[in-house]
C-alpha cells in the first residue's frame, strides 16, 4: 500500500514530535506534538493535562514547533527539548537528534 509523499499531502497530520521537560509544578513531562499541514503552512499542537497549546501557521515545521515551545515557556515549562518521531506513517525509531531550547529570559 502506497501513500502520497508528504509534499503532496494537502492538509492533515504530517509529523509527530516528542517533547519533554519540566512542567510548572516541577514535574518531568513527556508528550507528543502533532504537526499538521494547513492551508498556509504548518501548525503544531500539544495537550498536557487540561492545557492545549497550539502554534499559529508557519512556513516551516521548525518555526511551528519553536512557537509552541515558546508558548509553553510562557506557561512556566522549562528545560524542554524536542525531536521528530514520525514523518507521515514512517517511525524514525528515535534516531533523530534532540533539539534543546534555551530558557526564556
Amino acid at each position: 500500500m502506497s501513500t502520497l509523499p508528504l509534499m503532496f499531502k494537502k492538509e492533515g497530520l504530517v509529523e509527530k514530535h516528542q517533547i519533554e521537560g519540566i512542567d510548572p509544578s516541577d514535574r518531568y513531562f513527556n508528550r507528543a506534538i502533532l504537526v499538521n499541514r494547513t492551508a498556509s503552512g504548518y501548525a503544531a499542537k500539544v495537550m498536557y493535562e487540561a492545557l492545549t497549546v497550539e502554534s499559529g501557521s508557519h512556513s516551516t515545521i521548525a518555526a511551528a514547533v519553536n512557537e509552541l515551545v515558546a508558548k509553553l515557556q510562557d506557561f512556566g515549562f522549562t528545560r524542554m527539548r524536542t525531536r521528530a518521531n514520525f514523518k507521515g506513517a514512517r517511525y524514525l525509531a528515535e534516531k533523530e537528534t534532540w533539539l534543546d531550547y534555551a530558557e526564556h529570559p
